[in-house]
């Protein structure tokens, strides 16, 4: 027989169930607002002891409440944050099982998609996604199974709360971890968003992807045309976000698709600045514009990536291996063909900047630039090359501009031996087969 005490802890239980079933809208957002002001942070024994072993009950009508009602957007979020206090609840696995039977997932999941839902409900549900993730394997791929990664992915790119895009981030970030089932799905999701128009969600894709790079292991081919495409962002800390994950991707099965995609970039394609051509000529207005072009963006932008400082993850003075490479892919060229662009100024202060890193390191190089530019450039060159693109004249910026300098020729007509003494002084053997290898490669593409 149950006791006097208790007899009446299930009363009070059945009176409050009673005020649920009985309540309307205004009435369950009083009672909802109660519940999570004294129960916030409580574990799931406490959680059974305040509703006399009957919490259950309650869940399950919260979960109901939520299905009937998540399109109405009736006390949505305050109904997210209740049902959260019981799947957050220290030892609550009790309750996450009893949530996902009912579908809890798939709603959550449908939540994020739905336009007339307000932000501060949909940065619950991804918090309630969040509390599932973590749980462990299992609910990770169960998440990932109801097609969450393209929602969730979604979300991201469409979300106008950068506090709610953190939010996904550190999902997303859950997800890729000890889920290997599904970890290449959300790596692909994850690539799939640098395209998006949201400047936040393309900075957060790019951290995750640095994270998730090492889990994965290899790369897909697609994720180098959209990390140099990100490169055209006038958003910096995109593009640093975007510069870093090159120099992680330059340790991996891209790093010549890579290379030749930035030492492209130094040079706008024929078909582009024509067009650019076309509309000056048409529209004078359009000038003022050019700077923040893309193409002219990028090509800064490979400048800085390729090594115009000396900070240790600089492509060009952190590995010697990926300078020489970037020498034999004419990189030097492209460095002053862009410190001719007076259309961005940028440019041409970082390709400056490249340049000279390049000429300090290779005497080789250092000779064919100083035959280039004529001693009088050179020298100003050497001088200042940060300001360099202030104090030429047009002449010069011309010849930069058109140059046709070609290292890689050099090297090839002049022999390994000569390139060995010349450019680099005496290397290890591993070196020596390296560069072999990159003139014959050369070789036999001329």
């Amino acid at each position: 027989m149950t006791s006097i005490k208790e007899q009446a802890a299930i009363s009070r239980l059945l009176s409050f169930l009673q005020e649920w079933d009985n309540a309307g809208k205004v009435a369950r957002s009083h009672i909802l607002d109660k519940f999570i002001e004294t129960n916030q942070g409580k574990t799931a024994p406490e959680l059974e002891q305040e509703f006399s072993q009957g919490a259950s009950l309650f869940l399950v009508r919260l979960t109901t409440s939520l299905r009937i009602t998540y399109m109405t957007n009736s006390c949505l979020e305050k109904l997210l944050r209740s049902i959260g206090i019981f799947l957050s609840a220290v030892s609550s696995n009790r309750y996450l099982i009893e949530f996902l039977e009912v579908g809890g997932v798939l709603t959550l999941l449908e939540i994020l998609g739905l336009e007339k839902i307000k932000e501060e409900a949909k940065k619950e549900s991804v918090k309630l996604l969040q509390v599932i993730a973590n749980s462990g394997r299992t609910y990770k791929e169960l998440i990932c199974e109801s097609y969450g990664v393209r929602s969730i992915a979604e979300f991201l790119a469409k979300s106008k709360s950068e506090e709610t895009q953190e939010e996904v981030q550190v999902l997303l970030d859950s997800l890729v971890h000890g889920n290997p089932k599904y970890q290449n799905q959300v790596y692909k999701g994850l690539i799939a968003l640098l395209p998006c128009e949201s400047p936040k969600a393309q900075q957060l894709s790019l951290q995750t992807l640095r994270t998730a790079q090492p889990i994965i292991g290899t790369t897909h081919p697609s994720i180098v045309d959209c990390v140099l495409k990100v490169l055209g962002t006038m958003h910096l800390e995109v593009q640093y976000e975007a510069i870093e994950l090159i120099k992680d991707l330059v340790g991996y099965d891209v790093r010549q698709a890579l290379l030749k995609g930035l030492v492209a970039l130094l040079i706008p394609s024929v078909k582009e600045t024509s067009k650019l051509q076309a509309k000056i000529l048409s529209d004078p207005s359009v000038l003022q514009l050019t700077p923040s072009l893309p193409m002219f963006l990028q090509q800064a932008a490979a400048a800085k990536a390729i090594g115009p400082n000396p900070r240790p993850r600089v492509l060009a003075r952190n590995d010697m291996s990926i300078a020489e490479e970037l020498l034999y892919l004419r990189v030097v060229r492209g460095l002053m063909a862009a410190m001719g662009n007076t259309d961005h100024s940028n440019s041409q202060r970082l390709a400056s900047l490249t340049l000279e890193c390049f000429v300090q390191m290779f005497p080789l190089v250092a000779e064919h630039v100083r035959k280039c530019m004529g001693e009088e450039l050179y020298q100003l060159f050497l001088s200042n090359a940060e300001d360099l693109y202030m104090k030429i004249d047009s002449i010069q910026a011309d010849i930069l501009a058109a140059n046709t300098v070609n290292v890689t020729k050099a090297l090839c007509l002049y022999g390994s031996s000569y390139s060995m003494n010349t450019l680099y002084g005496s290397r290890d053997s591993a070196q020596m087969a390296y560069l072999t290898h990159f003139e014959e490669d050369v070789e036999s593409k001329e």
